[in-house]
């Protein structure tokens, strides 16, 4: 874990939450299933606040249901 702490996408969580399925998200949120599914595993390097925007629509949740600051630990 780095010396800041880590941030944590909470995806998989909040689709699971929503009941909606992935393959409708796609559509909504304008998204590739292989793009989507990256996001949910948090194999990303950058985050694009584009398609945090997009995420928070298609599932209509805030961005604090998809983020997570994880503080180091001491």
């Amino acid at each position: 874990m780095s010396t800041h702490g880590i941030i944590r996408l909470k995806l998989e969580e909040q689709i699971k939450k929503s009941g909606i399925s992935k393959s409708k998200i796609c559509h909504r949120a304008e998204m590739e299933r292989t793009q989507l599914n990256r996001y949910c595993k948090n194999d990303i390097a950058r985050i694009d606040l584009d398609v945090l925007a997009r995420l928070c629509a298609a599932l209509e949740c805030d961005i604090c249901d998809l983020i997570e600051y994880i503080p180091p630990e001491e």
